[in-house]
């Protein structure tokens, strides 16, 4: 059962990862927002309380 070998798995784990870092990441830190975040007001209105019939 050639999934119980241990030997290839540090090198299938090692090259994963080095795709992840040296292909895909510059790409998706590449990619420009098309709505960029805004300032919102930080005015906080205050909302009625509730009135509780059963207290």
């Amino acid at each position: 059962m050639p999934q119980l070998n241990p030997n290839p798995w540090f090198f299938t784990m090692l090259t994963t990862w080095l795709t992840f870092l040296l292909l895909i990441q510059p790409k998706l830190l590449s990619f420009i927002m098309t709505n960029p975040p805004i300032n919102k007001s930080s005015k906080h209105t205050k909302t009625p309380s509730w009135t509780w019939p059963w207290t």
